[in-house]
């Protein structure tokens, strides 16, 4: 990932990492909610680890009950 997009990817990482706490689940938990992101890819994304596709963001939304601008309502 570029390091001009550090920032951006280490809130989202945030967020979902928040959504996932509040209800209650662990990675892999998420991961079984998810058809093709495994517990790994998803501890890379909540530690800006790694870069990811969009497909890959809505999929995890998706699972949390949520939409992928919710991820940015914050700021």
């Amino acid at each position: 990932m570029k390091e001009e997009h550090k920032t951006t990817y280490k809130i989202i990482g945030e967020e979902i990492r928040d959504l996932r706490h509040n209800k209650g689940w662990t990675q892999k938990d998420l991961a079984n909610r998810c058809r093709t992101v495994n517990r790994e890819k998803i501890s890379k994304i909540e530690n800006a680890r790694e870069d990811y596709m969009l497909s890959t963001l809505i999929e995890i939304c998706q699972a949390l009950g949520k939409d992928v601008r919710d991820l940015f309502g914050k700021n």
